[in-house]
């Protein structure tokens, strides 16, 4: 993650992230496999960490083994090529992005950490500071329901942050530079998508609202001096 400022020298959180080359190694069509989809691989690995079977499907493509191989499901009018490269330059600043990736892990916690409760008494004496306390009723029915909240494993589980905005793009390097956080930790591997238009159309909507809130307090506000 880094900063960056804008025009009037706020500072804005942004995350800089390696987008492509990605090579096409399989296309699927609705003819051949039902549905529509490409497969893409990421991130180039030796050859003695792959297996041979693996290793000559790149070799039969004369592309190096890849680390990150993922099928994404594409509109069936989309038109792709094995061996075509996916790269950064089909976003564009300003578009918006959902990213999907891997959550930190922070091992087992407790119910006061991993759902916000609100603990037991801090007084002393107490005993149950951040203990579990009832989960469960009496008689009817008689047992804890299923999907209660419990302590356990927190994080390391597939996350996606919706309409994340494209600040930058660098073409020659393959960055993207996107508004906010993503999830994981640093050299974790990602996909990103670019968000619903409908998504974006409400974003565009909720931004106008917002102009048209400040003119209108603007314009009380003079009022208000003008009357005193």
């Amino acid at each position: 993650m880094t900063e960056l400022f804008d025009e009037s020298g706020k500072p804005i959180p942004a995350t800089v992230i390696e987008a492509g080359p990605c090579p096409v190694l399989q296309v699927k069509s609705v003819e051949k496999d039902k549905y529509s989809a490409i497969q893409i691989g990421f991130d180039d690995k030796k050859e003695r960490l792959v297996s041979k079977p693996l290793l000559d499907k790149f070799k039969k493509l004369n592309l190096s083994p890849k680390r990150f191989i993922k099928e994404i499901r594409i509109k069936p009018d989309e038109k792709y090529e094995v061996g075509q490269e996916v790269k950064v330059d089909i976003f564009n600043p300003g578009d918006f992005v959902d990213v999907s990736g891997t959550s930190i892990g922070k091992g087992f916690q407790g119910g006061v950490r991993r759902w916000n409760w609100r603990g037991g008494k801090g007084s002393h004496g107490s005993m149950q500071h951040r203990a579990i306390g009832s989960i469960g009723s009496s008689t009817t029915p008689g047992r804890v329901l299923k999907g209660h909240h419990l302590p356990g494993r927190l994080g390391n589980r597939r996350v996606t942050v919706q309409n994340l905005e494209v600040i930058n793009i660098d073409k020659e390097n393959n960055l993207i530079v996107v508004k906010g956080a993503v999830p994981g930790c640093e050299n974790t591997y990602l996909i990103i998508r670019k968000s619903d238009r409908k998504k974006q159309k409400s974003k565009e909507v909720l931004e106008q609202i917002k102009k048209e809130k400040a003119k209108a307090q603007a314009k009380v506000e003079k009022a208000a001096k003008v009357s005193k």
